[in-house]
């Protein structure tokens, strides 16, 4: 404010030195170029707002922060963050509100987020999905420009899961596959789905040519699994674990860059000679771009603490997901590269969404 008054005075010309206590006037009136005048206080001005701004950034946050899921509570992607929640809202001194915007595959939440003032209050829980939706849909946003990452949270895995008259391993399968083309189908949890892009990248690493069925969820995929009426199915790993641990459907291989512990024995497709397939179901935290460093570098540090703590590894783990987290510089260019590999998929496999 100081500042501004500073700024008016200057302008107003009406600031006049004095010589031997009387106003000096006329040409010998010894004031300085407007323009310098006003140069000078606006240097003042933008001084003063940089100070605001450091102020503001080293006493962030001192509001509620909102995380938004773009899926349904309950989802994998709510339960990760329900659970940093906890953890995060007691680093930070400020409640978490989490806000469920289901719909559009994350990209609803993820407009959201990317309109948002670029001051760290709004965060988003990212998933696979929103590398994926670019290259399929015509969003009014573009993720990787108009939001910055905070971190990469945890990464699970899905599951190339069959019923128990199928193919009995991943290099089974290629053998029938390819001597017996287009008899078998892999269901999915709908089309442009990440569970459909599975199957299209497992075709395009394998060059084979595997049918696609679209359900409405994995509930129903599951299902004609186990009775037999489809093959193949391209699962989230945490609600197939009890139905292949009672030996009521096979699962041939996971989609992650390891095994997973809750399925040791099951080995990930690189391991059976798939190379090119790797595509763990990752989750992110982002936030608006252009969000100051300084507040992204405090988020980063406290979600590390909280993702990397004993009890939070335990609680993931016993829903068949891996804690990972990253730097943000890690995780931004982690999801450049993974929107350019779905990118390449799609076009290749000539995927198309109503």
């Amino acid at each position: 404010m100081a500042c501004c008054k500073a700024f008016s005075a200057c302008d107003s010309g009406t600031a006049r030195p004095r010589a031997g206590g009387r106003e000096v006037s006329g040409a010998a009136r010894p004031m300085a170029p407007r323009t310098s005048r006003l140069a000078g206080c606006a240097i003042a001005l933008t001084l003063g707002l940089s100070l605001s701004l450091a102020h503001a950034q080293s006493d962030y946050p001192n509001k509620p922060v909102r995380l938004l899921i773009g899926f349904p509570a309950g989802s994998t992607a709510d339960i990760i963050a329900r659970n940093l929640v906890t953890a995060l809202s007691g680093a930070l001194g400020q409640p978490l509100v989490v806000d469920n915007r289901a719909g559009a595959g994350s990209s609803i939440a993820a407009e959201v987020v990317a309109r948002a003032a670029p001051d760290g209050y709004t965060l988003l829980l990212s998933t696979i999905a929103n590398t994926i939706n670019p290259s399929l849909y015509h969003l009014s946003f573009d993720f990787t420009h108009d939001l910055a990452g905070v971190a990469m949270l945890a990464e699970s895995n899905a599951l190339l899961i069959a019923s128990l008259d199928s193919p009995r391993s991943i290099s089974d399968l290629l053998r029938q596959a390819k001597t017996r083309p287009n008899e078998f189908q892999f269901g999915s949890s709908g089309n442009g789905t990440f569970t459909h892009l599975y199957g299209e990248l497992l075709n395009l690493s394998a060059s084979i040519s595997l049918g696609h069925v679209p359900y409405r969820g994995s509930t129903q995929v599951l299902t004609d699994i186990m009775a037999g009426r489809l093959a193949l199915g391209f699962i989230t790993a945490a609600p197939v674990l009890p139905s292949v641990k009672a030996n009521r459907v096979r699962a041939l291989a996971t989609t992650g860059t390891q095994r997973s512990g809750a399925l040791p024995d099951v080995p990930t497709f690189a391991e059976s000679g798939i190379n090119g397939f790797e595509a763990g179901l990752w989750f992110g935290l982002n936030t608006t771009a252009g969000t100051p460093r300084a507040v992204i570098d405090r988020l980063n540090r406290d979600v590390q603490k909280a993702m990397q703590s004993t009890e939070m590894r335990e609680v993931l783990a016993n829903q068949g997901i891996e804690s990972k987290p990253t730097s943000a510089a890690a995780f931004d260019q982690f999801i450049a590269q993974d929107t350019a590999k779905w990118e390449r998929v799609v076009k290749a496999a000539g995927v198309k969404v109503e």
